[in-house]
């Protein structure tokens, strides 16, 4: 007979295996990120380019920030696809980066630094 126990963060541990329950995730953080995005978005210059991780060391590190979010949310597809996590957390980790973006442009303008704009070579 196995032995069933529930850890403190709802895991099912099965003969010492840990099974994952359901990852949930409140909508509403993902809408309180889209409204700080917006409120940003008011004051910055309107983006027509590509730019690159640039502008100051707050804003690149903001912008290498907002790469892991991305890899973190590439991983968490699957994860949505076969109903291990609900969609929300996709969502929250897409407006996460989202939002890392935004305030690596907020930073940057802040402090008054230039952000590279990406030039196509050739």
């Amino acid at each position: 007979r196995a032995c069933v126990r529930a850890c403190v963060w709802g895991c099912v541990w099965v003969c010492g295996c840990v099974w994952a329950a359901q990852t949930t995730f409140p909508v509403e953080r993902v809408e309180q990120l889209e409204k700080w995005i917006d409120d940003m978005d008011g004051v910055l210059p309107p983006l027509k380019n590509f730019i690159l991780p640039s502008g100051g060391k707050t804003a690149t590190a903001l912008h290498m920030s907002r790469s892991i979010c991305r890899r973190a949310e590439r991983r968490v597809v699957p994860l949505v696809r076969s109903e291990a996590a609900d969609r929300e957390v996709q969502m929250y980790l897409n407006r996460l980066s989202d939002y890392l973006f935004t305030l690596a442009r907020r930073s940057a303008q802040l402090e008054g630094k230039t952000e590279s704009i990406y030039k196509r070579p050739g």
